[in-house]
Parts: C-alpha cells; structure tokens; sequence
C-alpha cells in the first residue's frame, strides 16, 4: 500500500466519523467542562508575551532615570501642602450664570439653579492682611488653583474642569478678598446650552 493510499484512507475515517457525530451533537453530554472553564477564562484573554519581551521592557525600566512611573503616582500629588507651615485662608465657592430677560423674567430657557447650568465658577478667597495685590502668586490649572502669599497657602482640588487660559483675578482692597472667576470646561456643555 502506498503512502498515498493510506493518506486517503485516513482521510475518509475522519471524515465519516465527523459526519456520524454530528447527527447527535446535541444529545450529547458536554465532557470535561470543569476542566475548561475556571476563574482566568472570566474576562479578555490575555496577551502572551514572551521571556524575552518582559525582560527588554524590565531592562527599560531599569534604564529610565524616574523614580516612580506615571500611573503609581496619585493626580495632585505633587501640590501637596503638608509640610506647608503656612495658613490656609479661608475661601468660598460660587457658581454663575448668564441670564437672558426671556430666562429671568419668563422662564423659557433651559437653565435651573443646578451648577451644570452655571457657565462660571467664582472663588472668594479671604487674605487677611495682605496689602498689595503683587504680595500674591496664583496659578490656575485645569483642576487645581494654587494660591500662595507671605502667611497664607491654598491648594484648591476643584469641582469641576476649567479653562485656566480664561481665568481672570480681581483683588478687593476693602474686603482683603481676591476674587477668581473661572470659565468652566465640561464634556457636555452642549447639551446644558
């Protein structure tokens, strides 16, 4: 018998043994699903990498001069103030909004008293005496307001994202208040419009 011969013959038993199967697929019993199905089949498969591949990115690791990666260090870590001896002045935040007569008066507009409503974020900063507005260093970020004088330090995690290219300051001689007015940025403003 030639080596041909044979191919086909096997061949035709594998075959005809799939064929004979599948008439009763469904009446069969389901073998060795324990075996199958275990706690790591539970979410997407993961990605196999080889020796070599987690050895040359450990070795990039080893390489960079950083002593932390990005991801192992918590958002505004670095304004922390513990070791501030400075005061933290006190501050209130505000919301505001833009009115039209028709929203004021008539109410036609889509605008509640809600702050996802509100177009500007005000904050009042109370700087006991401070008496020149150049004693004072601000720095406005996406979401942290910094603030800092002789005696007095605020660093402010805010409520919502700003847009620190459109903050503006004004400084309240008589109140010794600085007040910062803030436009804010969110994801659906679109919609509250």
């Amino acid at each position: 018998m030639s080596d041909l011969t044979f191919d086909i013959k096997s061949l035709e038993t594998l075959l005809r043994e799939s064929n004979d199967e599948s008439s009763d697929d469904e009446d069969q019993p389901i073998k060795n699903l324990s075996a199958k199905l275990g706690p790591g089949c539970i979410g997407p498969n993961k990605k196999e990498t080889s020796y070599t591949q987690e050895k040359n990115n450990l070795y990039a690791k080893k390489q960079s001069k950083n002593i932390w990666d990005e991801d192992e260090v918590e958002a505004g870590a670095e304004y922390d103030t513990s070791d501030d001896p400075r005061i933290q002045p006190e501050y209130d935040i505000l919301f505001k909004q833009k009115l039209s007569s028709e929203e004021l008066f008539l109410q036609m507009g889509n605008k509640t008293a809600a702050t996802s409503s509100c177009e500007d974020m005000v904050i009042k900063i109370k700087l006991p005496g401070v008496e020149k507005v150049s004693e004072i260093d601000i720095n406005t970020f996406e979401k942290f307001l910094d603030c800092r004088t002789l005696n007095y330090r605020l660093g402010l995690h805010l409520p919502h994202p700003v847009n620190p290219k459109t903050s503006s300051a004004k400084w309240d001689q008589k109140n010794s208040t600085l007040i910062v007015t803030m436009t804010m940025n969110r994801e659906y403003d679109f919609v509250n419009f």
